[in-house]
């Protein structure tokens, strides 16, 4: 085998590893709460999660509950004829309006601890 494909085999290998390496929607909303309440990730007014620690499990949390938040957005918008981003405001005031005391929100672009 040539150095090209050995170098391609392994490209291959990654790419196709990686999915499996990433945090299923069930894991994320297993993770969340307790993820929310060390800090790690906090509510927006987007109506998304973003990190507050810059930890790959943070990360990889907020990808997943995002992801999923993403799509939930859209089949709303979609049912009642309006705009994605409505959607997304008013789901990130009623997410910061419902997070508990303790936990972190975004505010004015800089995290706060409600």
């Amino acid at each position: 085998m040539t150095l090209f494909s050995r170098v391609g085999a392994l490209i291959l290998a990654l790419c196709l590893a990686l999915p499996a390496m990433a945090m299923s929607l069930d894991e994320a909303k297993n993770a969340l709460e307790p993820a929310k309440s060390q800090g790690l990730v906090g509510e927006t007014p987007s109506g998304y999660l973003a990190a507050v620690d810059s930890g790959q499990r943070a990360s990889d949390i907020v990808s997943a509950i995002n992801d999923a938040r993403r799509e939930a957005y859209k089949k709303i918008a979609e049912k009642h004829g309006i705009a994605v981003t409505k959607v997304e405001t008013v789901a990130g005031k009623k997410a910061v309006d419902k997070t508990p005391a303790g936990q972190y929100i975004r505010v004015n672009g800089s995290w706060v601890k409600k």
